[in-house]
């Protein structure tokens, strides 16, 4: 059994899904449990529904409107006969947008956000299934909610293993063993709570979800495809002149994806790892290529990799009466951060300061920033960029830094990241 998983890039036209089929048709004799993501920036736009929802910030039919139409373009160049089952299987997803989104919030905003903008997977995963059953690549379509169970921490669910691998082993195996087809559909991103509300596993999730059916089955192998050739050194985006990684080890693939590399979640790699699953990163748009396998190699490669996380604050924490920052200080400071649900990417700290490095959000930092007024000095400043670089030397920081101000740096022996201001 293999796990292969499409993000938003591959899927986000009629030509996209197609190509999609061209690969899957590649591979028709082996046993394959395909994860799609939403089409394009379909979350983006569903994250602004969300938004004008709870907020009221926007009419809530306007901002559904370009997604309805969105998908229907696409349908309409992928199937000719437009009585397809599939129009009103969509129509109908649609009406239950729309019947989530009437009347006023009963929950939190980010449980509002999961049952909202997980419905982006379940619209993309029904077209490409029917487009693949049209096209003779005979599929079963999956609800990934009736095996993928999770508690309610929403937008950021934790997946109850026991009870996932029980689902996959009794529910989701036997329809491979007694089932002609080869080939099954599913979402990425999303999960259940035993109280069966949706849930979703952070952002970008889809990778984990491939890696947590990899890992409850058990798989093979999994392929991400992307539209890139692999892993690269750098984003193409910053650096024109890219290193592919052919192959990497677990380590470095799971560090690179916590300080920010957008080509693997964070969350991918331990399931793979505590399984011994290799990873497979290729590019959907030149199929035969290698790409990058990451797997328990011993001699990964040691070339410099560059990871850019834009949009940084930087928050200065510290003691109102020139006291030390010391465990007591800091146990309280990190309560305050899971309270509001912000992850650190950076921290320092000296005798009488703690600072950090988070990701900007305009409605979690106001709700940390008077949590941790309560009890301490803050100031921050926004706008900054922070900068790893893995296998660094003196040449490779001397090239991030151009024309930038250091604010905060720390070194390890094979990671040095900086938080930066850029003077333009």
């Amino acid at each position: 059994m293999k796990v292969f998983k499409f993000g938003g890039a591959s899927v986000k036209d009629a030509a996209g899904v197609r190509n999609v089929a061209k690969i899957l048709g590649m591979y028709k004799d082996e046993n394959i449990l395909t994860v799609v993501s939403a089409m394009g920036k379909t979350t983006n736009m569903l994250e602004k529904v969300a938004e004008a929802f709870y907020h009221k910030n926007a009419d809530v039919a306007e901002q559904i409107e370009p997604i309805r139409n969105y998908h229907l373009a696409i349908m309409n160049e992928l199937f000719s006969n437009k009585n397809h089952p599939v129009f009103d299987i969509i129509n109908n997803v649609f009406a239950e947008l729309e019947w989530a989104t009437d009347g006023e919030p009963t929950k939190s905003y980010d449980f509002e956000y999961d049952q909202i903008v997980s419905i982006g997977e379940v619209i993309a995963t029904r077209i490409v299934s029917a487009y693949l059953n049209e096209t003779g690549l005979q599929n079963l379509w999956l609800d990934a909610r009736d095996y993928i169970s999770t508690d309610d921490t929403w937008r950021n669910a934790a997946v109850n293993w026991e009870l996932t691998e029980n689902n996959v082993q009794q529910n989701l195996v036997p329809l491979f063993s007694k089932s002609k087809t080869k080939l099954a559909i599913t979402q990425g991103f999303i999960g259940v709570t035993s109280e069966n509300y949706t849930t979703t596993l952070g952002r970008e999730g889809s990778d984990f979800t491939a890696a947590i059916f990899a890992h409850t089955l058990p798989a093979s192998d999994v392929t991400i495809w992307k539209d890139v050739p692999g892993v690269l050194n750098a984003d193409p985006k910053w650096f024109d002149d890219t290193v592919l990684l052919d192959k990497i080890s677990y380590r470095d693939a799971i560090e690179l994806a916590w300080f920010g590399t957008s080509v693997i979640h964070p969350k991918t790699i331990q399931p793979l790892q505590n399984k011994n699953i290799p990873l497979y990163v290729k590019s959907f748009i030149e199929p035969d290529k290698s790409g990058t396998i990451v797997s328990n190699t011993e001699n990964p490669q040691q070339i410099p990799s560059f990871i850019y996380r834009m949009n940084q604050v930087l928050i200065s924490i510290m003691s109102k009466d020139f006291s030390f920052i010391v465990e007591k200080n800091l146990m309280e400071i990190f309560k305050s951060f899971s309270e509001a649900g912000i992850k650190i990417n950076i921290m320092q700290n000296t005798a009488i300061s703690f600072s950090v490095s988070v990701d900007d959000d305009k409605y979690k930092i106001p709700v940390l920033i008077a949590l941790l007024q309560k009890d301490f000095k803050v100031a921050y400043n926004s706008g900054l960029e922070l900068i790893t670089v893995r296998n660094y030397n003196h040449q490779t920081i001397e090239r991030v830094t151009i024309n930038t101000e250091v604010l905060l740096e720390l070194k390890s022996r094979k990671t040095v990241q900086m938080l930066v201001k850029n003077l333009g």
